[in-house]
């Protein structure tokens, strides 16, 4: 099988990535050394290639009204052009189709990000729904093809600052913005650039998106002014510190999103309906999502081990696991039983031991501060 390509590959193998098959794509691991990578994003500024997700453009008079059903948050929250939201998009079922950003950019155009392995699902299941409701919207994938634009995240602390030195005309726009807000830029360097207060890492810093001619050229100018090309690896262990759910590992289309620590993200107090809504009421929420620390050494915390609850019959499962670079010890997410608490105990199975863990409030760690301990 052919693996797909973003407009970066050169880039990463002219930098000496590893290049690994990631869900189809040929992406970098790492540059190197990926602890390097990771504490370059917390301490200074590095860059990820996320060229692979994919940006939806939405566009038409009812843009608002079918994204009001298609999503499980309420974009009734964007009210100011710029403004971003983080939310669900559920099947009828209730489960997780894919978890995505939409940007606000004005009533007839509103801007979706949406994860690579998920993307075509994504754009038929939309198109799906707007046959459906007689929308009559324009839904336009821009990953491929004459109009495909290319992604880059910038983060940690001299993130904005490394940004506004390459492209000079993003400040004058991006100064005074909040996180999860965008902004468009002309470049004359870049042409039009996205830029978002957005990221996965837990740092600050901006996804900006380019069209995907211009991508190369943008990547080479941030690295010549001293932003870390980071890999997966890094990507990987930067966002389980921070508590962020991965898509087809903390959740997927057979997950509840109030079991994978959703909730704050499905607005079920407004009147409004919404695709899933009926089914994830019924459902309720299972189960806990929680933060873990290994507490005894012997072991580190990986996907899909088991998590011992005691005086009780009922299990947990670890979903994501790593060693913490920022803090030096073994962390996990995992959906736990209800009644489970901050500050308990539990037991986790590494292979043939039973190992101690505590139970943290996430994120474990956050603009560079270790938060869980």
């Amino acid at each position: 099988m052919t693996l797909k390509a973003t407009p970066l590959n050169n880039a990463h193998r002219a930098a000496g990535a590893r290049m690994v098959d990631f869900g189809g794509w040929d992406m970098p691991v790492n540059y190197g050394s990926q602890i390097e990578e990771h504490h370059a994003v917390r301490q200074d500024v590095g860059m990820f290639d996320v060229a692979h997700m994919c940006v939806v453009d939405i566009k038409g008079d009812n843009a608002r009204a079918f994204l009001r059903h298609l999503l499980a948050n309420n974009v009734d929250k964007l009210q100011v052009s710029g403004k971003a939201l983080y939310s669900c998009m559920l099947n009828p079922q209730g489960y997780v189709i894919d978890d995505l950003i939409v940007y606000f950019i004005n009533e007839s155009w509103f801007r979706l990000v949406v994860n690579a392995g998920t993307a075509e699902k994504d754009v038929a299941w939309m198109q799906q729904q707007d046959q459906a409701s007689n929308a009559g919207l324009t839904i336009t994938q821009r990953r491929d093809g004459d109009n495909a634009m290319a992604l880059i995240a910038v983060q940690g602390p001299n993130a904005r600052a490394k940004v506004w030195e390459v492209i000079p005309e993003a400040k004058e726009v991006t100064a005074e913005i909040k996180p999860f807000n965008v902004a468009f830029a002309q470049s004359a360097a870049f042409g039009e650039a996205m830029v978002a207060r957005t990221g996965y890492t837990g740092e600050d810093g901006f996804e900006i998106g380019v069209s995907a001619d211009k991508a190369e050229q943008l990547w080479n100018a941030l690295a010549a002014a001293g932003v870390k090309p980071a890999g997966l690896g890094a990507r990987d262990t930067l966002r389980l510190e921070a508590g962020m759910n991965l898509y087809g590992q903390d959740m997927d289309e057979t997950v509840n999103p109030l079991d994978a620590g959703l909730a704050w993200t499905i607005d079920l107090v407004s009147e409004r309906d919404f695709i899933g809504k009926a089914a994830l009421q019924t459902m309720g929420q299972n189960a806990q999502f929680v933060g873990l620390i290994l507490r005894e050494k012997g072991g580190v915390l990986r996907a899909h081990q088991k998590v011992i609850v005691a005086g009780s019959d009922a299990t947990g499962e670890i979903t994501s696991g790593t060693f913490s670079p920022t803090m030096q010890q073994a962390i996990a997410l995992a959906r736990v039983p209800m009644g489970v608490q901050v500050g308990d105990t539990v037991q986790v199975e590494i292979r043939d031991k039973k190992l101690a863990a505590s139970v943290v409030k996430l994120p474990f760690v956050r603009n560079g501060k270790i938060l869980a301990v």
